[in-house]
């Protein structure tokens, strides 16, 4: 039928549709904004680079050298009254519902000076991405409505959602709100979940906040990146490689000095460090003397 659009698709198939383009939508925030331009721990094929950008002026409207800019700031100002999204600070309600906001009221041009560099300045950008940043969404209902009928404007909805909510608000917000800690990192960033699929590997908060200039999320063996997968199915291509990756240090049989290298690496180290010392001393420790402890007091230790 015709308000089916020229597809007709069953509803199985739209629901299908709409998650698959939604998908695309996060994995070029991951890869693209976030891997690539704001930490630079990602190169990307001019090709695959281009298809991100020009897709996210499709979906989401998003300018890269403003969530680049916003991005970078609150790594460097993270949890303080200069962090363009900090729950710890604003509080998790106004990080969760007005993610989106707040990204567009820390664009000032300070900001975007101080933090935006080696982000696009080409002809493309300026010209049309920029210049006419709502041409694009524009564009995707028009395409949304022609492929999918009035079906078209469900999905339009939920592609215009899907970042603000999901990228913006919870991992803004829950990622420094709740959750697990493999690191103890100096702010309050969270691991969601230790499976990182719905949000491209995002959902590793902590572990992003402790390497943050490493491609890969995922620090344990049961820990998901989704968005690392991509990665190495691009690379397989050639259309990627990775660049940043999470200190390794290497035991030396026999070597019992102190050198240069030997000090790097427990600074470069030191997290991982860090977490073996609690679990291997620390925790056996707490769990001898809360076994002689008084039945009284022994509940007050975990």
């Amino acid at each position: 039928m015709w308000y089916n659009g020229l597809l007709d698709l069953s509803v199985m198939q739209l629901i299908l549709v709409a998650l698959g383009l939604t998908h695309i939508t996060i994995i070029s925030v991951t890869l693209y904004l976030h891997r690539h331009s704001a930490h630079n721990s990602l190169d990307l094929h001019p090709v695959l680079a281009h298809f991100f950008r020009f897709w996210l002026w499709l979906t989401t409207a998003q300018n890269t050298k403003q969530w680049t800019a916003i991005h970078r700031k609150h790594h460097a100002k993270c949890e303080t009254e200069e962090d363009p999204h900090s729950p710890v600070v604003l509080g998790i309600r106004k990080v969760l519902f007005e993610g989106a906001e707040l990204y567009d009221e820390a664009g000032t041009p300070e900001t975007l000076e101080r933090y935006g560099q080696r982000t696009p300045e080409d002809w493309v950008e300026n010209n049309v991405y920029s210049r006419y940043k709502l041409l694009g969404i524009q564009l995707m209902a028009v395409i949304d409505l022609l492929l999918f009928g009035v079906h078209g404007i469900w999905i339009w909805a939920l592609q215009m959602m899907w970042i603000p909510v999901w990228a913006a608000g919870v991992v803004n917000g829950i990622g420094h709100f709740m959750g697990y800690r493999n690191f103890e990192c100096s702010d309050n960033a969270r691991n969601i979940s230790p499976w990182g699929i719905l949000i491209g590997g995002e959902e590793l908060h902590n572990n992003h906040h402790t390497y943050p200039n490493s491609s890969k999320l995922s620090r344990r063996w049961y820990e998901v990146d989704v968005g690392w997968g991509y990665i190495r199915l691009f690379q397989f291509f050639r259309l990627a490689n990775p660049k940043g990756f999470k200190p390794i240090a290497h035991y030396v049989p026999g070597k019992q000095e102190v050198d240069v290298e030997t000090v790097q690496a427990i600074t470069n180290s030191r997290f991982d460090i860090m977490r073996q010392y609690r679990k291997r001393v620390m925790e056996p420790v707490l769990r001898q003397q809360k076994a002689v402890m008084d039945e009284e007091i022994r509940p007050r230790y975990r």
